[in-house]
């Protein structure tokens, strides 16, 4: 059995497949198989496969004859996985210099069932962000491995797939899959952390996430952002079941959820603006069934007004605070210099486009948090 099983599904992403495979073949961490799943490319992206697959006998090709979605490509890939541990990794991103040792040392040494890492988004300005791993340990040392419930802070990192290791066995035997459609991290990650024994950290960029100008469900206007809400159901069901989660966790998670169900509701570029009203009732209808029965703490700032808002239904004075939001991102753009991050004499001003997270982000604090 080799150590890890990297899955790759690769739907049209022929310009960044070649620095995906290179980052995970091109090492000298040999104990590893990678399993790409061709979801029904048709941009060139197979051929790119068939080549590496001749030269390097690790790459494993999946071919499935139509396109069936994100989770089903790496559910397929999964099934074929032989690895002690899974990692999926998206076709477009990469993994970074000295990445899979560094996994398989934090591996070998802890025996976990999940591993989460630091990540790092790479955006097409130019623009980095890095998202550490620091505010786990909230001040206090974190133990090599813990449960969700000794670290709660845990919830605060996106929820994202890319940045988990996983134990296979452990996935297999929990039986936990991913769902059909957009946001499938949601109902995979939560139930996943909820139920690992033995979780620890690596807090090392050991993802490259790379932020597409085009083809991300992130920046695509479209009514499948309402297939959110089915993936917070099941998680929310699966609280329902499960009367062992503390009350702590139960109240994070909330938060979390409507945190993020406000994050995509506040993209400009995601729900349609005719129905953006609904989705919002789709929020307050979720809010008020599952709020928590010793009372909610809305986090403080602005985001924690839009939780009261969501709270009372109001969704006029929602659509205002956003509007005010995004004058205060326009004038705080138009008055930062955009190089050397200081403040410009009066009367002078840029409007160089600003990266949420880049060194040129200006907008403070709650303010920032663009995407979910």
């Amino acid at each position: 059995m080799t150590l890890l099983s990297v899955i790759v599904p690769v739907y049209q992403v022929r310009a960044y497949l070649a620095d995906c495979l290179d980052s995970i073949l091109d090492t000298s961490f040999r104990d590893l198989e990678l399993l790409a799943v061709d979801d029904g490319s048709s941009d060139g992206s197979a051929a790119i496969l068939a080549e590496y697959a001749e030269r390097d006998s690790r790459l494993v090709v999946v071919t499935l004859d139509h396109n069936q979605g994100l989770g089903a490509a790496r559910n397929t890939g999964l099934s074929r996985a032989t690895g002690e541990y899974v990692w999926f990794v998206d076709g477009d991103d990469w993994l970074p210099e000295g990445t899979l040792t560094a996994v398989a040392e934090r591996l070998t040494r802890t025996r976990p069932d999940l591993l989460v890492t630091a990540y790092t988004r790479y955006y097409p300005n130019g623009g980095t962000r890095h998202l550490a791993l620091s505010q786990v340990g909230a001040g206090s040392p974190v133990p090599e491995t813990f449960t969700l419930k000794e670290r709660p802070a845990l919830l605060s990192v996106l929820h994202i797939t890319c940045n988990k290791v996983i134990r296979r066995r452990f996935l297999l035997d929990l039986g936990l899959t991913f769902g059909p459609g957009w946001y499938e991290d949601v109902s995979f990650s939560f139930p996943l952390m909820l139920a690992a024994e033995r979780i620890t950290l690596l807090d090392r960029c050991c993802y490259a996430y790379r932020q597409r100008p085009e083809g991300a469900i992130t920046a695509t206007t479209s009514e499948r952002h309402f297939e959110v809400f089915a993936h917070w159901d099941l998680v929310l069901a699966g609280l329902d079941a499960d009367p062992a989660v503390p009350a702590e966790l139960r109240h994070r998670i909330f938060q979390r959820m409507i945190w993020h169900l406000l994050q995509v509701l506040g993209h400009p570029r995601r729900v349609p603006p005719g129905r953006r009203r609904e989705f919002f009732a789709e929020i307050v209808t979720r809010y008020r069934a599952h709020l928590p029965p010793a009372g909610y703490q809305p986090p403080g700032g602005a985001a924690g007004l839009k939780h009261r808002l969501v709270g009372r239904g109001a969704y006029g004075l929602f659509t205002a605070l956003q509007a005010a939001r995004r004058a205060h991102v326009g004038v705080v753009t138009r008055v930062r210099h955009p190089r050397s991050g200081a403040w410009p004499a009066a009367g002078t001003a840029s409007t160089a486009p600003v990266v949420p997270g880049s060194r040129t982000e200006a907008v403070p604090g709650e303010l920032t948090d663009r995407l979910g």
